[in-house]
């Protein structure tokens, strides 16, 4: 008897899953074009998809970055999936690929290619200029935030899953018994060495952390979320959500999420004195909440879960957002 009902519950649950995997199965082909880059002239790929009218109607732009060890082949199904149900454009740029060489892990050359793809989109389809939204998880969400640091002017919104605000810090994390492990070492690669072995060298560290530059956001709505295992099964501890949320709370003279209240999440997974933000939580978020905070156009949130994302939930919130002032930049357009 338990033999059947546990068929049947298999079957229910292939039933129920079966919708979504036949509509990822059937998502558009990604298309390419590529870039050169004005600072070193290296050639950069980029994938990406435009509805039909995207030549004669203002269409949102989803800006999607890469995780850590992928570049812009990496399959974000779940991600793409969102921009075509809403018909935004779905833009997956290469930006010097893997993290684990000087011109990638966030150097100004990985950050102009994400600039160039982005003016070779606007070249190709007209572009709703209010809503140009950036998104990427783990290595992406390190990425998207670092952007929004460095050209805060250049997007309507981000959504940062699971990224790491401190290259420093984390390089730290993955160094065990004096050996540095495989995030360590890539780290290592990308900017020739450990972090405190010369100035120029720190401040190499300080430029490729977004932590050391949130503080330029002003008021772009930045989403940041973590779940609330990672660092304990995943790769990127919690406090790198926490404390990238702070630098922003800091220039909106909002309340600092303490140094005990993130070692009781990071440690504890739970907070001992939950604000009342923290319980309000977020509707229909689908997880359990255990922090919550916002400050501005900015929050943070911690929720029941390990080192992943979100996707609806995350495009859902990005979609809320407009800029006020679009940036004025000619269409070329019309291919």
């Amino acid at each position: 008897m338990r033999s059947i009902c546990f068929r049947k519950t298999v079957l229910l649950l292939l039933l129920i899953s079966f919708p979504e995997t036949k509509a990822w199965s059937e998502l558009p082909e990604l298309m390419e074009f590529t870039t050169t880059s004005p600072l070193d002239q290296e050639v950069q790929n980029v994938r990406f998809w435009a509805p039909e009218n995207a030549n004669t109607a203002e269409t949102p732009v989803l800006v999607f970055l890469h995780s850590w060890s992928g570049d812009y082949r990496q399959d974000n199904s779940k991600w793409f999936a969102q921009a075509v149900k809403r018909g935004w454009i779905f833009l997956h740029p290469d930006f010097r690929g893997v993290n684990n060489s000087p011109k990638a892990c966030g150097s100004v050359f990985a950050r102009q290619d994400i600039l160039d793809a982005m003016a070779e989109c606007r070249r190709r389809f007209r572009i709703d200029h209010k809503r140009v939204y950036l998104a990427g998880v783990s290595g992406g969400g390190h990425m998207s935030l670092l952007m929004a640091g460095h050209h805060a002017n250049e997007f309507s919104a981000v959504s940062a899953w699971v990224g790491i605000s401190d290259l420093a810090e984390w390089h730290s994390f993955h160094v065990r018994d004096g050996k540095p492990q495989r995030y360590a070492q890539m780290i290592e690669k990308s900017l020739s060495g450990p972090p405190g072995v010369s100035g120029e060298r720190d401040a190499d560290y300080r430029d490729r952390s977004p932590l050391f530059h949130l503080s330029r956001v002003g008021n772009l709505p930045v989403d940041i979320y973590a779940g609330v295992e990672d660092g304990h099964s995943g790769s990127v501890p919690v406090s790198h959500s926490l404390r990238a949320f702070n630098e922003i709370a800091r220039i909106q003279n909002a309340e600092l999420i303490s140094e005990s209240e993130i070692e009781q999440i990071r440690h504890s997974k739970r907070l001992a004195v939950p604000t009342p933000s923290d319980l309000r939580g977020i509707e229909d978020f689908g997880r359990e909440i255990h922090l919550h905070r916002t400050a501005g156009n900015a929050s943070v949130t911690i929720f029941d879960g390990g080192h992943e994302s979100l996707p609806e939930i995350a495009c859902d919130r990005l979609a809320s957002h407009q800029r006020v002032v679009p940036v004025t930049m000619p269409v070329i357009n019309q291919q």
